[in-house]
């Protein structure tokens, strides 16, 4: 069976976006670091199917589908990943000059054991905070991988809500890149 891969960018206050959803903190913490960019370059080629929610949708397709420079090996990548957005108000998905990604107004909660059943290498979400929060809450997360950024930004948005619960973790794997970054990788047990 497929898994269902979380991979999150966070900052040392465990915050996964600022507070009005900014992100630049990423890039600033991970720019011109090799570690960080071979291991998404080999992570990318494990996954066939990209799960994003409606606003980092909109976020990815208003970046990827067009970048040069050093994310261009990673962006053709992931460009050529089919991509599942799971949203109520589009009615279309598209991705540049690349194929659209599929829209499902299905309960996400139902449709990822589904995708998973199917043929085919691992699921990624990315970003997606309210979809990754459901999906979480219904155990149907297989494995977190946090990458841990040398930041701390006071304010904004957390990965893990308060009432989420108790998730019981196994460690699988933790790096620690050239700017300071850590990968972490959890198995909920």
């Amino acid at each position: 069976m497929r898994r269902l891969i979380v991979q999150e960018f966070v900052t040392i206050d465990g915050l996964a976006a600022g507070p009005n959803g900014e992100v630049d903190f990423i890039p600033a913490a991970t720019v011109g670091d090799s570690v960080v960019a071979d291991n998404q370059m080999r992570f990318i080629d494990t996954v066939d199917t990209i799960v994003l929610g409606r606003v980092t949708y909109e976020m990815f397709a208003g970046y990827w589908p067009t970048a040069t420079g050093d994310d261009k090996p990673f962006a053709d990548k992931l460009n050529a990943t089919p991509k599942i957005v799971f949203s109520r108000t589009l009615d279309r998905a598209p991705w540049g000059s690349w194929d659209e990604a599929t829209i499902s107004r299905e309960d996400p909660r139902d449709e990822i054991p589904r995708l998973r059943e199917r043929e085919g290498k691992d699921l990624v979400v990315w970003g997606s905070l309210t979809l990754v929060r459901s999906l979480t809450e219904a155990g149907l997360v297989g494995e977190f991988q946090l990458w841990l950024l040398p930041t701390v930004l006071g304010a904004g948005r957390p990965l893990f809500t308060e009432g989420l619960g108790s998730i019981d973790m196994e460690l699988l794997e933790a790096r620690t890149s050239e700017k300071g970054a850590a990968l972490l990788r959890y198995r909920p047990r």
